[in-house]
């Protein structure tokens, strides 16, 4: 299942309405992208699946410190 590495978002359940208001169930997908990031503290590029929200907050506040908010360590990744 595709989840993102930092904050674990994931698929969520929803429900498709139709016209009749039958309501179905479906997946909701994150919007996650795969990206390699250079860590200034590591010296090297760091391979993450983010989504597009946490992409901008990583432009806002750096990798490393977001990364230390959600308790991940990044030379494992």
């Amino acid at each position: 299942m595709a989840t993102s590495d930092i904050t674990g978002v994931r698929r969520k359940i929803a429900h498709k309405v139709s016209h009749s208001n039958i309501k179905t169930k479906r997946w909701q997908l994150p919007n996650l992208q795969e990206r390699r990031l250079f860590v200034p503290e590591l010296g090297r590029f760091v391979r993450v699946m983010l989504s597009t929200r946490d992409l901008r907050t990583v432009d806002r506040i750096g990798l490393t410190a977001y990364a230390t908010q959600h308790g991940i360590d990044l030379s494992r990744l």
